[in-house]
């Protein structure tokens, strides 16, 4: 929660995090249920959108992963399926929503935490379901990939356009 001062009172404004539901829980048909935990979770929806990647959109995306071991693996499933980036809204978002989440491994996720999204919708390591924006700085950078019209960046995504669904809430 950020705290700004105005005159002598203080006003707390939430924090904005990215998440995106992945093509495995896409494909087995787990937004609604994912979303319900969610919203169950005390976050907003500012905004929601599906999409197919494409390769182009993947390497701007993850470009911090590329060269790595995994990012192959990674791009391929990434472009299998539509996925759905989430604009959330929540004190404490990118903590509260990391922890929602679960740990990246599934079966570590349901060892640890069995009630997390990706233990609950997790399917292996890359087939986790989730994905979320690990840091402040990641969360700025991802929520303008996703929804430049609602995150305040006037960054526009390189790649083409396609079309979308966007479900905005003020």
């Amino acid at each position: 929660m950020r705290r700004l001062f105005v005159g002598s009172h203080i006003v707390h404004s939430n924090e904005r995090t990215l998440a995106m539901v992945k093509p495995d829980a896409m494909k087995r048909g787990d937004l609604a249920n994912i979303i319900g935990d969610i919203e169950a979770a005390g976050f907003t929806i500012v905004a929601q959108k599906e999409h197919q990647l494409t390769v182009l959109q993947v390497e701007e995306f993850y470009a911090e992963h590329s060269g790595k071991p995994f990012y192959s693996a990674l791009s391929s499933f990434m472009t299998s399926g539509k996925v759905c980036a989430l604009l959330l809204e929540k004190n404490n978002a990118v903590k509260e929503w990391r922890a929602l989440m679960g740990p990246t491994s599934v079966d570590v996720a349901k060892e640890t935490a069995p009630g997390c999204l990706r233990a609950k919708y997790g399917s292996g390591q890359t087939e986790n379901a989730t994905h979320g924006s690990d840091s402040h700085i990641s969360a700025a950078r991802e929520a303008a990939f996703w929804f430049p019209e609602v995150s305040g960046s006037k960054t526009r995504r390189k790649t083409t356009k396609t079309k979308t669904k966007t479900k905005t809430k003020n």
